[in-house]
């Protein structure tokens, strides 16, 4: 059986998306929000969005919402699995970010004394 870290680390891409299923959501409003919820760092095109959806919902980390079934719209939701693949991969960044910190302000400090010559 998979270990949650088994799934880890995550694409950018496939991070925010997670994120957006935060809500139930079909394709193109997670292609909105991930743009939104990124400042616009992050944009995908339907070949990505989806063929991320597609692994996504293979390895059960998201699965196929029941919504109007009028809707010809396939809609997402994380599954439980989903939250956790999700928050482990946050505190990892947390960690990676925290772990860094001191020494990236060290190296920035070393620019600026550099420049005064």
């Amino acid at each position: 059986m998979k270990q949650i870290e088994d799934y880890l680390p995550l694409s950018q891409a496939t991070y925010y998306i997670l994120l957006s299923l935060r809500e139930v959501r079909h394709g193109y409003a997670i292609m909105q929000d991930v743009e939104e919820i990124s400042h616009g760092e992050v944009t995908m095109g339907p070949g990505t969005l989806y063929g991320a959806l597609g692994k996504l919902e293979k390895q059960k980390i998201i699965a196929k919402a029941d919504v109007d079934k009028e809707d010809r719209r396939k809609y997402y939701l994380l599954t439980p699995l989903g939250k956790e693949v999700l928050q482990m991969e946050y505190k990892r960044l947390e960690s990676l970010v925290r772990n860094a910190s001191g020494i990236i302000k060290e190296m920035e400090g070393e620019h600026d004394d550099s420049q005064k010559i």
